[in-house]
């Protein structure tokens, strides 16, 4: 049977099993888009449940079960996250009630997951997370009609996971093209995989960035020695290297310790019969790189500025102060709902956020392609909004879900989420909101059917090595890239060709108005070439403006109506 405190560690191995491989998850994403990657995001859902587990203590899976879907549920972000945390919803009312949890019982709670998450997504594709954790889930409720051991009954879930991930390609042409498998599928397994290790060995698999694969009990040793000091900054530098030995030039280092104490201090030098390792606080590192020399030839070198180290650690030091202090600042606020209508928008670059401001929102999370907000962060802005009726605008199509599990979250008021994808959806919509409306629902309506005619660009850079895209050439990693409407159709070397390129594209005879939206690092000249350029050709029938948004990842946003 798998107890309270066995599940906790499951949940915790099986963070710390993805949070050790996000990157390589992350790798997966075939679209060169910078966005909040998958890996990162289902890691720092997971991560959410994870950290309050460490300090939490419970008698039953059932209330352990509950707090993780809680905790999963507002730390959600991007898509990838928020089906994570219905599937672990799953687990909150299949296990309800329960003090320990058998093999059925596991099964019955992950198909409640996978039901819930099914639900969730407008349009279920196969060959995704979905998938994933369908057959796993189908996989594990058959063994479990004949076999009640959870242990077993995981490790076929665990199996079946994994060899649906490897026919993902089949199901999605896009990613048999790229040679990858879904990367949502894969961070379930991960997840999955790490939880397995707990139920049937007990071990909790660690995460720690400044791991090593090494197993040499000396180098281990030469850490371990060389960490008392590093505190001590008498001297500048701190130098490490390796020496690979010639046994035919010297065979004692007690004579290199020796010179290594005469140029500075905090000298640990170990070794055997094939290395030495020195570490050594010195002004003078080439010195003692020379003194290593001696004994053979350098295999590694580190030196290290230990004075602006600690500059840094400092300023770091003192951030960290700051951040702590802001979210003790940033505490839930509930503003009495007292206005019929108040909005709330997701967005980042100082500009937008004022623009939306400017434009009635209420409140502006912050966030949007790359930094994906989690419910929890779009649930406060709701909260802090002193409205009766809140309308979300997302304004990302990878936040979309995690906004609409803010929608039960907030019991005092109406929740409603218009799904706009984009920057310039979001704000066509508020404009489209007339607050002298008597009828609340009608006003909605309209804001509700405004976005849809909203013709976007985007102007940013491939993230990735790739070649997705009907008849572009492969696409180079840092290449400029447009997409028209979602669609990349557009790679080349300058961002001001691309945005204009892009604004082409999406101009039609029922154009009326053009908006240029320029984001950090487009200088004024590069600004003001563009809107030159589309006034000389457009200026006579359409209206252009331009806005200095200040957002990260796109150069331009363009809209046009």
């Amino acid at each position: 049977m798998i107890s309270a405190k066995c599940l906790k560690n499951a949940i915790i191995s099986g963070s710390n099993n993805i949070c050790l491989k996000k990157s390589a998850i992350d790798d997966l994403n075939i679209f060169p888009v910078p966005d909040g990657d998958t890996g990162t995001n289902m890691s720092m859902t997971i991560s959410a449940a994870a950290n309050m587990l460490e300090t939490f203590e419970a008698d039953d899976v059932a209330t352990v079960a509950k707090r993780v879907a809680s905790a999963m549920l507002r730390g959600a972000r991007g898509n990838s996250g928020v089906i994570l945390s219905l599937i672990f919803r799953g687990f909150s009312i299949g296990l309800q009630g329960k003090e320990e949890a058998d093999g059925k019982d596991l099964t019955e709670a992950l198909g409640k997951g996978v039901e819930a998450a099914y639900k969730a997504v407008m349009k279920p594709t196969e060959g995704t997370i979905l998938t994933v954790a369908r057959m796993a889930y189908e996989a594990g409720n058959e063994l479990a009609a004949i076999q009640n051991d959870p242990v077993i009954v995981w490790e076929a879930v665990v199996k079946a996971a994994n060899e649906a991930l490897a026919l993902t390609p089949e199901m999605l042409p896009v990613l048999k093209k790229a040679n990858v498998v879904d990367a949502g599928g894969k961070g379930l397994c991960t997840i999955f995989e790490g939880m397995l290790s707990v139920f049937k060995d007990g071990e909790i698999i660690e995460f720690n960035d400044s791991a090593s694969n090494t197993s040499d009990e000396n180098v281990d040793y030469f850490r371990a020695a060389a960490a008392e000091f590093d505190d001590d900054i008498r001297f500048t530098y701190c130098t490490e290297f390796i020496v690979g030995r010639d046994p035919d030039i010297h065979t004692d280092t007690q004579e290199l310790r020796g010179f290594l104490q005469t140029i500075g201090d905090c000298v640990v030098v170990v070794d055997d019969e094939e290395i030495i390792k020195v570490h050594v606080h010195t002004e003078n590192p080439g010195n003692a790189l020379q003194a290593g020399l001696e004994y053979g030839s350098l295999l590694t070198v580190k030196v290290e500025n230990m004075k602006e180290q600690h500059k840094k650690a400092q300023e770091a030091e003192e951030q960290a102060k700051q951040k702590a202090e802001e979210e003790r600042n940033n505490e839930l606020v509930v503003a009495e709902p007292v206005e019929e209508i108040g909005f709330v928008a997701v967005a980042a670059g100082e500009g937008l956020v004022e623009l939306f401001k400017d434009c009635g929102c209420a409140n502006v999370v912050s966030g949007g392609q790359s930094m994906n907000p989690s419910t929890e962060d779009i649930f406060k802005a709701v909260m802090a909004t002193p409205a009766k009726r809140v309308v979300v605008l997302p304004n990302n199509k990878n936040i979309i879900m995690a906004a609409e599990q803010a929608v039960p979250l907030a019991e005092d008021r109406e929740v409603i989420v218009i799904p706009t994808k984009t920057i310039p959806q979001g704000i066509s919509a508020l404009l489209a909101y007339d607050p002298d409306c008597e009828n609340a629902e009608e006003a909605i309506e309209v804001v509700s059917r405004s976005y849809s005619d909203v013709q976007t660009g985007l102007v940013t850079f491939a993230a990735r090595d790739s070649d997705f895209g009907v008849g572009l050439h492969k696409i180079k990693e840092n290449e400029i890239i447009a997409l028209e409407n979602g669609k990349l159709t557009i790679t080349e070397k300058d961002i001001v060709k691309a945005a204009v390129k892009v604004t082409k594209k999406l101009v039609s005879k029922e154009t009326s108005f053009i908006t240029v939206i320029s984001g950090e690092g487009v200088t004024e000249e590069q600004s003001n070439e563009v809107v030159e350029i589309l006034t000389a050709k457009y200026g006579d029938n359409i209206d252009i403006s331009y806005v200095n948004g200040g957002q990260p990842v796109y150069y331009f946003i363009i809209s046009v109506e």
